[in-house]
């Protein structure tokens, strides 16, 4: 059966905000020149947003430059801003509230909306299909067409493919959609961003990418602790016990609804440490705890994200195309905000494209891009704030964060050298003989759950019968190398259950299994894995979570 072929001006790989705000760049400007281009975006999700992970407190500097008139068009941003607090645990019980006055800038959160960045993604593939553009969810990105030299488009993934490879009757093979431009606005470590890095060796001489696992829950809390518009940051315990950076988030948006939330850093080195576990005990602290007694979990869900930073930025233009948003890695984590900065990479590179196609170019190198970023206020964001990552890293959140203090509260500009972190995160991790063993408490259900019941409410789904998506290059390394060296931490760095170590069958050892219609679509295992040895490749498309208001 032979595959069908479209072909478009701009092809944008991922519906989250840096594509679909390239999208309606593209025809915002098309209109504004009287012409016609054409503009497709595929996203892997059942619908836009059903992918959509993030905090979020939203800052809305990008959208004002996208569509100034936002409120009038009815773009979700209900819930501004009203408190802003920072907390540091210092254990299981006892917090301290960080005075104003010692909070780095990038935190203060003044002007900011708590969202449903989901929910926003749905309203800027309503403003695109309004303009004109073609948006198919449920088309995951499978390949990559590459042509002498040049990206010419992707390839979506095969429908009615049995486990076994076979084609059962409802086989369709993927489409061929091809561009002139094609953008890769995949969010954190897209599996054809992650392979056009390797092969164009996009990040030659700059730092190892970083990563953060984010675990969030929805909550219907009580109406009487209900306080829209709080924000509360925490950083130490639990995390410090381990010696692990990341930091907690808890948000009070519109309809009596709360989020919580626990950023891992994927730089951790105890192996025996479940950032699912982690969170769990994190809403017991009495800080936290206070605003979710008497409520309930309405959903759950987990996604990585990329936080290097500035200094780990791959170059993003090639012959073909551009790479834009968490895929690139422009979130600033000093502020732990990335969606205004991947839509502000979304417009830049749309006016880039634009021009490209203006002048007659079909997939030249897009040489001005680099140009048109560096004077832009993005560079400016990422570059100031290049420090935060790496200092981190070094020292830890204390003296990470007061370094953060001293330059954008003090000097108010960065410092005059930099920080680099050039170990990536799969390397970190100590053999398991050499790490303290964690405890972790059973659930109790009303505040703590397990992770299938997690995964359950995640609206999780994918066909059983396909290929599975999680590829072991060497079948032999869990159980042969992760298993004694490190007592293999894909069960715990998993927070969906997806991997376990079993007894075999007939009693002569143990087996590695992967439960592939459990996960989730975090990626933490194509990063962390200690042997490099998983790689995460799209299932059949329209799988995976469907996330609601999250």
């Amino acid at each position: 059966m032979e595959r069908e072929s479209m072909e478009f001006d701009v092809l944008i790989v991922g519906g989250g905000p840096a594509g679909l705000s390239a999208a309606c760049r593209i025809m915002q400007m098309a209109e504004e020149a009287g012409e016609e281009k054409t503009v497709c975006v595929v996203e892997k999700g059942s619908e836009i947003g059903a992918h959509i992970l993030a905090g979020t407190v939203f800052e809305p500097t990008a959208l004002n430059e996208l569509f100034p008139d936002w409120k009038e068009r009815g773009a979700p941003l209900n819930t501004p801003v009203t408190r802003d607090d920072i907390f540091l645990l210092r254990n299981g019980e006892k917090a301290t509230k960080v005075p104003g006055a010692f909070v780095p800038r990038s935190m203060h959160n003044h002007g900011n909306y708590i969202i449903s960045l989901g929910n926003l993604c749905r309203w800027l593939a309503e403003q695109a299909e309004a303009m004109g553009v073609e948006v198919y969810p449920g088309f995951a990105a499978a390949e990559t067409i590459m042509e002498d030299g040049q990206v010419k488009g992707i390839i979506t993934g095969d429908m009615g493919v049995a486990r076994d490879g076979s084609e059962k009757d409802s086989y369709m093979p993927g489409m061929e959609l091809r561009a002139k431009y094609t953008l890769f606005t995949e969010g954190t470590r897209g599996h054809l961003t992650k392979q056009l890095i390797q092969d164009l060796k996009l990040d030659e001489g700059k730092d190892a990418q970083h990563y953060g696992i984010g675990i969030k829950e929805l909550w219907d809390i009580d109406p009487e602790k209900h306080e829209p518009g709080l924000v509360v940051h925490t950083t130490g315990w639990p995390l410090s016990e381990t010696g692990t950076t990341g930091g907690s988030f808890l948000y009070h948006l519109e309809n009596g609804q709360a989020y919580v939330g626990l950023i891992t850093d994927l730089s951790y080195s105890n192996p025996h440490l479940s950032p699912f576990h982690e969170f769990q005990r994190l809403k017991l602290h009495p800080e936290i705890r206070k605003h979710l007694e008497g409520g309930k979990r309405v959903s759950y869900g987990a996604r990585a994200l990329t936080k290097g930073g500035f200094n780990s930025l791959p170059k993003m233009s090639f012959a073909g195309g551009l790479i834009l948003g968490c895929c690139a890695g422009t979130l600033n984590s000093s502020k732990i905000k990335g969606s205004h900065t991947a839509m502000k990479s979304g417009l830049l590179g749309a006016e880039a494209v634009f021009e490209a196609l203006k002048e007659g170019k079909t997939g030249e190198e897009i040489t001005s891009f680099e140009d048109r970023f560096k004077e832009s206020w993005l560079y400016r964001e990422l570059y100031n704030e290049r420090n935060f990552s790496p200092a981190m890293h070094k020292f830890g959140n204390i003296i990470g964060g007061s370094i953060a203090f001293l330059e954008q509260n003090i000097l108010h500009r960065s410092l005059p050298f930099t920080f680099h972190d050039t170990v990536p995160d799969y390397a970190t991790l100590k053999p398991a003989d050499q790490s303290k063993k964690i405890d972790y408490p059973k659930p109790d259900g009303k505040l703590t759950f397990d992770k299938l019941s997690s995964v359950f409410i995640s609206n999780t789904n994918h066909e059983e019968d396909q290929p599975v998506h999680l590829k072991l290059r060497d079948p032999e390394i869990p159980i042969k190398e992760n298993l004694p060296k490190y007592d293999e931490p894909a069960q715990r760095y998993c927070p969906a259950g997806v991997y376990e170590v079993v007894e075999k069958d007939d009693d002569s050892g143990k087996r590695f299994q992967i439960n592939a219609q459990n996960c989730v679509h975090c990626k933490t295992c194509d990063i962390k894995d200690p042997a490099q040895n998983i790689t995460w490749v799209t299932p059949e498309g329209g799988g995976g979570p469907n996330y609601p208001n999250m």
